[in-house]
């Protein structure tokens, strides 16, 4: 019955897709059932008629996501099918799940969406259209429409009209209910990837960041199997006059977003791209910034960004006069905007840079306190903090994260990587010794003692070593060599005062630091030995060495 039903819909609605993508048929404009590729004046108009969200005093539609803020990672599975089962690494972040759960929980999540009217945006993942996929995003919300319009790539009108059958197609249905027991999905929420049938499924979360990560974790299987393409958990910039490009690896609340959006820089993109042969591009159309403690002065081009068009989740509003109030936390620490990446001045609008990448900078967020604002690494360093990629994840990003916690998160984007490790970081090391990119470890997290006790590392600081790095200023300074964490310190950074240069002279207590500059030491040697054992013995020793 599912299945007739499911068929009769998608006739009628025309999303021109193949028997693999659950439907068959001919063009169809019956508006009254589906909104095809809708402006942002009609759906922002929709979510809000269907009280979805409310009109903020500057023109951006806020919406609530309920009871998911943030991705739900361990509601996350890919289709465990016999074509890709080789090629995935499994374990706790790319966790299997089999043909038969995967079909019976596709035609209840069908069987819902059919009984529902329906909003379809047929757009592109990678602005170079030599290495771009076509997503069709189906949602019961216009809101989570508008959403995917704004983050996929916007096909130009002759794209569309030779638009044809999808690549990948997802399905969007936050209100459908997972049962956990029956689907075996251990929540009542789901993101489901079946890379063989080309669908995705996500049910039961209003959150869009879902929608947005599970097309990048598709694209980071793709790219470097299908293209020989890298793909990047990372924003980039552009130099305007030397077109050279700017690389931002991090995970969320490290600062890519904010220190890519940089004046005097061009903006490529805020946190996905790839590294083609010839180029760097964006693989989105669009930016999701997270808006706690947003202010205009700090972060300008972000909030002159929230305006009309713009989707805020969670961000607290006043009653009568819709002003956000940016400070609050009240629903989240994640409050988040998506807006597309023309609405920062300086962005490219084709999203593809002109060059390849000629410094990559790694962003780490360390709680402890203990590693320095900025450092030197070699292309082994640089292969040793790739693969281990120790940071912080901040409140809010996830659930159940409240205050930063330490995490090694291999290439900075592990919950986003389906292939083995050493897959992408071997094709990081091949570009960096061909276009002898220079790379920088630079720390966003605290300083001056560990969370709780430091100061976050202030932005101004930040920027002006960001700026120093990009210009290749920052090596005209005196080096010194820390032999415990086998890094390259710069010893002068102007606009940066002297003593914030080396994290052992920001602490007070000196044993304490030393004691905590020890503890992270060993955790780095434990997560190799844990999690990387046969990584190859010159990247090895190019990482920290606890001191005993």
């Amino acid at each position: 019955m599912v299945d007739s039903r499911l068929e009769q819909k998608f006739e009628e609605i025309g999303a021109q897709m193949q028997d693999k993508f659950l439907a068959r048929s001919d063009v169809y404009s019956d508006a009254s059932n589906v909104v095809w590729d809708a402006s942002p004046a009609v759906l922002v108009e929709e979510a809000v008629q269907n009280n979805e969200g409310v009109l903020m005093a500057n023109g951006a539609l806020r919406i609530k996501t309920g009871k998911y803020t943030g991705r739900s990672p361990e509601a996350r599975f890919i289709v465990d099918t016999p074509d890709i089962h080789d090629e995935i690494f499994w374990g706790d972040i790319n966790k299997p799940i089999s043909v038969e759960a995967y079909e019976s929980l596709k035609k209840r999540v069908a069987g819902y969406l059919c009984n529902r009217r329906l909003y379809v945006f047929r757009g592109l993942a990678g602005a170079d259209r030599r290495h771009s996929r076509k997503f069709m995003v189906i949602n019961e919300l216009a809101s989570q429409n508008l959403f995917a319009h704004q983050l996929l790539v916007r096909p130009t009108a002759k794209e569309l009209e030779a638009y044809g059958d999808p690549d990948f197609v997802i399905y969007s249905a936050p209100g459908f209910r997972v049962d956990p027991e029956r689907d075996g999905t251990g929540s009542d929420a789901a993101i489901l990837i079946n890379l063989q049938e080309r669908v995705i499924i996500i049910a039961g979360t209003a959150y869009c960041g879902e929608i947005k990560k599970s097309v990048f974790s598709v694209m980071n299987y793709l790219l470097p199997v299908e293209d020989d393409v890298l793909p990047m958990h990372a924003s980039v910039n552009m130099n305007p006059k030397t077109k050279g490009t700017t690389v931002f690896f991090g995970l969320s609340g490290t600062g890519k977003t904010t220190l890519s959006a940089a004046p005097g820089r061009l903006l490529i993109g805020d946190d996905e791209h790839a590294w083609a042969d010839d180029c760097v591009f964006n693989i989105e159309g669009g930016c999701y910034a997270k808006c706690i403690n947003l202010d205009p002065e700090g972060e300008p081009e972000i909030y002159n960004a929230i305006r009309f068009g713009s989707i805020v989740e969670n961000v607290t509003l006043d009653a009568e006069s819709r002003e956000p109030d940016y400070s609050s936390d009240y629903y989240t620490e994640n409050t988040r905007v998506a807006y597309p990446v023309d609405f920062i001045p300086n962005a490219i609008p084709n999203g593809v840079g002109r060059d390849v990448p000629d410094v990559i900078i790694f962003l780490t967020a360390d709680a402890f306190g203990v590693l320095p604002p900025i450092s030197r690494l070699d292309t082994n360093g640089a292969m040793y903090h790739f693969i281990t990629g120790f940071t912080s994840k901040v409140a809010g990003t996830e659930r159940g994260i409240t205050e930063p916690q330490p995490t090694f998160s291999t290439l900075f984007g592990a919950p986003f990587m389906p292939l083995e490790p050493s897959r992408y970081a071997a094709m990081l090391g091949e570009r960096i010794k061909k276009t002898n990119a220079r790379v920088y470890l630079i720390n966003t997290g605290w300083t001056g003692g560990p969370y709780g006790q430091g100061s976050r590392m202030k932005l101004k600081y930040t920027r002006r070593m960001v700026e120093a790095a990009m210009s290749g200023v920052i090596e005209t300074a005196p080096f010194v060599h820390d032999e415990r964490f086998n890094l390259d310190i710069p010893q002068f950074c102007q606009g940066v005062p002297e003593k914030v240069m080396n994290p052992r002279d920001t602490w007070q207590d000196k044993v304490a630091y030393d004691e905590q500059a020890e503890r992270l030491a060993q955790m780095f040697v434990e997560n190799v030995e844990t999690d990387h054992p046969d990584l190859a013995e010159e990247i090895k020793a190019a990482g920290p060495h606890p001191l005993g």
